[in-house]
């Protein structure tokens, strides 16, 4: 009779539910949310093979099916659309299609539209794929899932399961046996969440966009693969973006305080595997191999067994494929990959009475509040050097550009930025700055580039003026190259987001306000303006200036001309040559004179 005297031997696989001939065993959630198995005395014949199937305790026979060196592969498949939903690179969708083409069945994790919880599904067609695909970052039920695989194999049928570590290893261990017609994936787990914060989470979503929950995507890519970012969308029509540990359940997940408590002591990680084929995320294939990257999501495969190796073969040809070293997946992956999640210091019951008692996000502001890590003082003293250092370079090979730099940074006080910091203004030569006495740049972070040519040699100018009052205020980290013409005219205000990228020829003429969003890009010859140059049209309703709005991540093609009053959605494209004159969604094509939408719900990386 199995019987669980420490929490941290129990990964909740429920593997033993399944194996138990008289039904004898149920699964009671605790105080953390978290489930494990009561047996019913009355039941129970202690024939024991909830015993005998328990993963925890099967570990070196369950392991020695795999290779403590597997072949590694980095890529993604070549469907487009299939990558961008993914959460990596696309690679459980090819071994998938590989399985559904034979007429098989795949098994995964997909949640309920009613309350989002997570549980395992055994799916017999490819329509199921969209549900099966992505990570779900809480810990799925698995009740049945074991009984119903073998159903099908002692049938004939053929099964591509897929599952965290422990739920795989569970698998063999419930099967006793190796299957021709069974091919097992699991994938790179850092750890596993409780059921509990991920209801308190979607609980304080609806309290706080007051409409129910349509969808959630976890790791989203219309921000990149790298914002890890969560989509959230209401009936309401809302959209939520919890990018990377601005959101308080990625926060929490990362700071490891509602993981289950056998994660913290976790015997399934490192090699060999359990699993035939492992995927995961390829985490510093920039460095590496930057051609498949483009943050749209890169996939490493390990091929476990020789099984594993026939199956992925059939595979490749849906991918975009290179063999790599196993130690170049572990410099970005060494951490979940070999290591269990290190428990942090805290008070766990404390945190789980909170985590009931408490509405999330007081229990998240008092726990793992946003905050930003204090710099010490030798990451202050090495900054410091290497501006000193990229100054004084300037300075032999450019003493006019470094002269530039102490100007509009330290010698004039119309220019907010942080110079010892890294935060300045860089402006390039051949550009004519007016700045008015109370007129204002504030550079926020990182560097603001002025001018900056791709041809050394051009004089073009590029001018930028800003009237008493008005402000140029940059968010983070972007550049205007030559030949733009930016006027600010009294008390207006532009404000530049992060990570933008404006091409020559930009042409900006702000009377009141502009906004544009992060990650925004602009191609040649783009005129951005809020006013009609204090014209007057004799027309009820008629003003000659209002404020312009451009939301992140958006395309302008060239030759584009946006007038005042206008908000663009984020995500959207604009085509070259458009003129645009009204409010555009989000994520849209819009083209033409006037600019009509010509394709909805359209996403695009640069």
């Amino acid at each position: 009779m199995i019987q669980i005297v420490d929490k941290a031997k129990c990964c909740g696989c429920q593997a033993c539910g399944d194996v138990c001939p008289k039904g004898a065993i149920t699964f009671e959630t605790d105080e953390e949310g978290f489930w494990y198995p009561k047996v019913n005395a009355g039941l129970c014949v202690s024939c024991g093979l909830c015993e005998k199937v328990c993963p925890m305790t099967h570990l070196e026979v369950i392991k020695g099916h795999g290779q403590k060196e597997p072949k590694v592969y980095g890529g993604f498949h070549k469907n487009l659309a299939i990558r961008f939903d993914s959460t990596s690179g696309g690679a459980f969708s090819a071994l998938a299609n590989v399985m559904y083409k034979q007429g098989g069945y795949v098994t995964g994790a997909v949640q309920s539209t009613d309350d989002w919880r997570v549980s395992t599904f055994v799916s017999s067609s490819k329509r199921d794929l969209s549900r099966l695909r992505s990570s779900k970052y809480v810990q799925s039920s698995a009740e049945g899932l074991y009984r119903q695989i073998k159903e099908l194999l002692e049938q004939g049928k053929s099964v591509l399961a897929c599952g965290a570590p422990c739920q795989m290893a569970a698998l063999r261990s419930f099967l006793g046996k190796d299957y021709d017609n069974l091919v097992i994936v699991d994938f790179i787990c850092r750890a596993t969440n409780s059921p509990l914060a991920y209801a308190k989470y979607v609980d304080w979503l609806e309290r706080t966009h007051n409409s129910k929950i349509v969808s959630i995507k976890a790791k989203n890519k219309e921000h990149g693969w790298r914002s890890l970012a969560r989509k959230v969308v209401f009936e309401s029509g809302e959209i939520y973006y919890g990018e990377g540990e601005e959101d308080p359940y990625r926060r929490g997940y990362h700071w490891n305080y509602y993981e289950r408590p056998s994660c913290h002591q976790c015997p399934f990680k490192g090699f060999p595997r359990c699993a035939d084929i492992s995927l995961g995320d390829f985490w510093g294939i920039d460095r590496i191999a930057p051609d498949l990257d483009h943050n749209l999501g890169t996939s490493c495969i390990f091929v476990n067994t020789a099984k594993g190796a026939a199956f992925f073969e059939r595979a490749k040809a849906l991918m975009e494929l290179r063999e790599f070293p196993l130690e170049a997946v572990l410099r970005g992956n060494r951490e979940p990959l070999m290591t269990p999640a290190p428990m942090p210091n805290y008070d766990r019951a404390a945190f789980f009475a909170d985590l009931r008692e408490l509405p999330f996000e007081q229990t998240a502001a008092k726990w793992f509040p946003v905050r930003k890590a204090p710099r010490s003082f030798k990451s202050k003293v090495k900054g410091l050097l290497r501006l000193l250092l990229r100054f004084g370079k300037q300075t032999l090979h450019n003493p006019a550009q470094a002269w530039r730099q102490i100007r509009w940074n330290l010698l004039c006080p119309q220019v907010k930025s942080g110079w010892f910091r890294g935060i300045m203004l860089n402006v390039y030569s051949h550009c004519s700055i007016d700045l008015r006495k109370r007129g204002r740049i504030v550079v926020e972070s990182g560097t603001f580039s002025l001018g900056a040519k791709r041809n050394r040699k051009s004089r073009l100018e590029t001018r930028l003026m800003v009237e008493d009052g008005a402000e140029l205020r940059v968010k983070g980290q972007c550049g205007i190259v030559s030949g733009a013409d930016i006027q600010l005219f009294a008390g207006a205000k532009l404000e530049l987001g992060a990570k933008c990228g404006f091409n020559q020829g930009l042409q900006i003429v702000c009377a009141e306000r502009i906004t544009i969003g992060e990650d925004v890009h602009i191609g040649r010859d783009v005129w951005i303006r809020d006013n009609n140059g204090e014209h007057y049209i004799i027309q009820p309703g008629y003003t000659w200036k209002a404020p312009v709005v451009i939301g992140d991540r958006c395309w302008i093609g060239s030759n584009t001309a946006i007038m005042k009053g206008v908000t663009i959605g984020e995500g959207t494209v604009i085509a070259a040559n458009s003129v645009v004159t009204h409010s555009l969604p989000a994520h849209c094509l819009a083209s033409g004179n006037p600019a009509e939408v010509i394709a909805e719900n359209i996403f695009w990386r640069p």
